[in-house]
């Protein structure tokens, strides 16, 4: 028999209220599929009716292990013996604190909360680190980093979207001059991918190793490089000799040659 997939099961749920858009389905399956059937610990931020976590229940089965976090006290009474549940605000640092304490790594976080974008922004800044090694960190609804009456706005630099494209520099840390202006927080180092899709970011933690590169093999032709490369202006130069000397980020990653 075909193990239905997440779009089935929520099609054919008639269980408690979920509310999704559509194409959210086919990015949960391709970075959720691979903890279905498994042993797995889920932290859901923003529960409403409590269909959702029907739904990963369903979906990952027996397995899985749910932590969620709601402000509505109501949401207290789908607490059972495969989820734990925290009445709370998101945006609240010590109210997180205390979340934290009391629940194990994760495998995944789901923020589906308020939306807001100190909602988000806390959440990520406070939870990232308790995602494990290979986990995912998933914020959904994203679209409010447009929405102005959500505290968000095109290119708003206090946006959620705004804060992880920044986090997209961090990816390069490795091969940026001016370190000094991008972040690397422990959380922006534990970044090893970011991908943006239509209302949903995202972020799969891992470590970074540093990256280096190297060359094998013989020489087979003449070197030709056409690529002109821009010259420092008359002003960089002149900085130059007043800042310490640094070595290229290329150079920096170079192996050498085996």
């Amino acid at each position: 028999m075909k193990t239905p997939s997440l779009r089935e099961l929520f099609y054919s749920h008639d269980g408690n209220l979920i509310h999704k858009w559509d194409h959210y389905f086919d990015i949960y399956e391709k970075y959720f599929s691979k903890y279905r059937g498994k042993e797995l610990n889920i932290l859901e931020i923003g529960i409403s009716h409590g269909g959702s976590l029907q739904l990963w229940k369903k979906y990952f089965g027996d397995g899985v292990n749910i932590y969620a976090i709601d402000i509505n006290p109501e949401c207290q009474k789908f607490e059972d013996d495969q989820t734990k549940i925290f009445i709370g605000s998101q945006s609240d640092r010590q109210f997180l604190e205390s979340v934290i304490s009391q629940i194990p790594l994760m495998d995944i976080i789901i923020d589906d909360g308020g939306h807001r974008m100190d909602h988000q922004l806390v959440s990520f800044e406070m939870l990232y680190m308790k995602v494990k090694e290979g986990g995912i960190y998933l914020v959904e609804d994203t679209h409010t980093s447009y929405w102005t009456e959500f505290y968000g706005g095109l290119r708003n630099p206090g946006s959620f979207i705004e804060k992880s494209k920044g986090l997209i520099d961090s990816l390069y840390e490795s091969h940026i001059h001016e370190k000094e202006r991008i972040e690397t927080s422990d959380v922006a180092r534990h970044i090893q991918s970011i991908a943006f899709y239509d209302s949903i970011v995202v972020f799969e933690k891992h470590l970074r190793a540093a990256p280096f590169h190297t060359q094998v093999g013989h020489d087979a032709i003449v070197p030709f490089d056409p690529v002109v490369k821009r010259k420092p202006s008359f002003l960089e130069v002149l900085f130059s000799k007043f800042k310490k000397k640094q070595r290229h980020p290329f150079d920096v990653n170079d192996r050498g040659r085996l």
